[in-house]
C-alpha cells in the first residue's frame, strides 16, 4: 500500500478527533488533496502554489551542490591543503569537484539545511493547527534558502532561533503564507545579523574551520595563520580584489553556501523566468539599478585616492554584479512575489531601486560592505506604496483622456 493510500485510510480515523486538523495538516503538505469545490471558483491558471514552490526549490538546488563542494574548497585552500586552487574555466578541476571537498562541505551544509526545515516546518504546523488549515508550502523555499545565505559556521542554536523569529515575527503574525510584508528569508537573516553580528560578520565566518583556528592562534598555539576574508570585506579595508573575474563569475571564492556561483544563479534565473515563476523585470531591473550606482561611484573615485573608501568605489561596475549576495538576491530574494511589487511600472522601480541602494550601502558603510539584504528589506515596505502611486498615476492619466474625449465630443 503506497503512503497516499495509507494516509486516505487513516483520514476517516482522525475525523472529528483534536487530531483531525494535524493530519489534514501533515496530508495537504504531502500531498494534493482530492477534494473540490462546490461553488463558484475563480482559477486563472492550473498552477498552484505547490507547483511553484517546487520550481524554486528545483532551481536552488544546483546552488546548494555548489556550495557543497565550494564550502570543501576553501577550507582546503584557507588551509594550504591545495596548492593550486582552481580558477576561472577549470570548473571540471580535480581540485574542486573532489570526494574531500563534498564530504568537508556536506557535514557542515546539511545540519544547517535539516535545522532550517525542522525548526520552521514544526512551528508552521503547530500554527496550522492552532488555526485548523493545512499547512501551506510557502517555507518550502525559505527553508532551501537559509542555509544558503548564512555563514557555513554559524552555531545551530543560532539559526534555529532565528528561524523560530523569521517564521513566528515575520510571518504568522501577518496570516501565514502570501501575508507577510518582509521576506521571511531576509527577515531570518536580519535578525542574525543585529542579534548575533560577531557570528555574520568579519573575515573569519565565511570558510569553515578558519574561526576555531583564529581563537587557537589568538590563545598562543603554534599554528600557521589562516585566511577566510571576503572580497568585500577586504574592499572594505582598502584591499584590491585577488580574484579573477572568471573565479567571481563561477564562484570559487569565500562567502555564503549559495551566493558565491553567480553563472549558477543566473542560470536558474532563466529557469524560473522560463516557468513564469519569477519577474524578468524585477530581476533585470535590480541588475541595471547596481550598475548604474557603480558607475556613479566609479566617476566619483578619483576624488577618494587615500582614503579606505577607494578601493570599493574604483572597482568596475560591473564587478558589483558579481560579487556579494547581488546576484542571488537579485533572482531569489527581490522577485518574491509576495513582497514585491505587483504593478509591472512598478516592479521596474522596485528592482531598480533596491541595486541602486544595495550598492550605495555597500561603498558608503565599510563597517557593513553587504547592503543587498537591507536594501531589499527596505523595497519590501516600500512596495505597496511604489504600486499605489503607479496605479494612481494610471487613475489619473485615464481621467485626464476622458475628460479630452469628453470635451471633444
Amino acid at each position: 500500500m503506497s503512503l497516499k493510500s495509507k494516509l486516505n485510510t487513516l483520514k476517516e480515523k482522525y475525523k472529528g478527533t483534536k487530531m483531525e486538523t494535524t493530519f489534514n495538516a501533515l496530508h495537504t503538505f504531502l500531498y494534493t488533496p482530492n477534494e473540490v469545490t462546490h461553488g463558484g471558483t475563480h482559477i486563472k491558471a492550473a498552477d498552484d502554489l505547490k507547483r511553484t514552490m517546487n520550481m524554486v526549490v528545483l532551481a536552488l538546488i544546483p546552488c546548494l551542490i555548489f556550495g557543497i563542494f565550494n564550502t570543501g574548497y576553501q577550507h582546503e585552500v584557507a588551509f594550504g591543503h591545495l596548492t593550486h586552487p582552481a580558477e576561472g574555466l577549470a570548473f571540471c578541476s580535480g581540485d574542486f569537484w573532489s570526494w574531500t571537498n563534498f564530504c568537508i562541505g556536506f557535514i557542515k551544509v546539511l545540519p544547517l539545511v535539516v535545522v532550517s526545515y525542522v525548526v520552521g516546518l514544526g512551528i508552521e504546523f503547530i500554527f496550522a493547527t492552532i488555526r485548523g488549515h493545512e499547512v501551506e508550502e510557502g517555507y518550502l523555499v525559505t527553508g532551501m534558502l537559509v542555509p544558503l545565505i548564512v555563514p557555513v559556521d554559524i552555531p545551530l542554536w543560532m539559526l534555529a532561533v532565528a528561524v523560530a523569529f523569521g517564521v513566528i515575527i515575520g510571518k504568522e503574525v501577518f496570516g501565514g503564507t502570501g501575508m507577510n510584508i518582509l521576506n521571511p528569508a531576509l527577515t531570518i537573516r536580519a535578525f542574525l545579523f543585529f542579534a548575533y553580528p560577531t557570528s555574520m560578520t568579519g573575515d573569519k565566518v565565511w570558510v569553515t574551520g578558519v574561526l576555531g583556528r583564529s581563537k587557537e592562534i589568538a590563545a598562543g598555539a603554534n599554528l600557521d595563520a589562516v585566511s577566510g576574508e571576503t572580497i568585500l570585506g577586504n574592499l572594505a579595508q582598502g584591499h584590491p580584489i585577488h580574484y579573477t573575474d572568471s573565479d567571481l563569475l563561477f564562484g570559487f571564492i569565500p562567502g555564503s553556501v549559495g551566493e558565491t556561483s553567480t553563472i549558477l544563479i543566473l542560470l536558474a534565473g532563466l529557469f524560473l523566468i522560463y516557468t513564469k515563476i519569477a519577474s524578468w523585470r524585477v530581476m533585470v531591473s535590480m541588475f541595471v539599478g547596481a550598475w548604474v550606482m557603480g558607475l556613479i561611484f566609479n566617476a566619483l573615485a578619483p576624488n577618494m585616492v587615500g582614503t579606505s573608501f577607494h578601493a570599493i568605489w574604483s572597482i568596475p561596475a560591473y564587478q558589483h554584479l558579481l560579487i556579494g549576495g547581488l546576484a542571488f538576491g537579485a533572482v531569489f530574494m527581490a522577485t518574491d512575489p509576495v513582497t514585491a511589487a505587483q504593478t509591472n511600472t512598478g516592479k521596474y522601480i522596485y528592482g531598480f531601486l533596491a541595486g541602486f541602494i544595495a550598492i550605495a550601502i555597500r561603498c558608503f558603510n565599510p563597517a557593513y560592505p553587504e547592503g543587498v539584504m537591507l536594501a531589499i528589506l527596505l523595497m519590501n515596505v516600500l512596495a505597496p506604496t511604489i504600486d499605489h502611486f503607479v496605479v494612481q498615476a494610471n487613475v489619473s492619466r485615464r481621467k485626464k483622456r476622458l475628460k479630452t474625449v469628453t470635451k471633444t465630443a
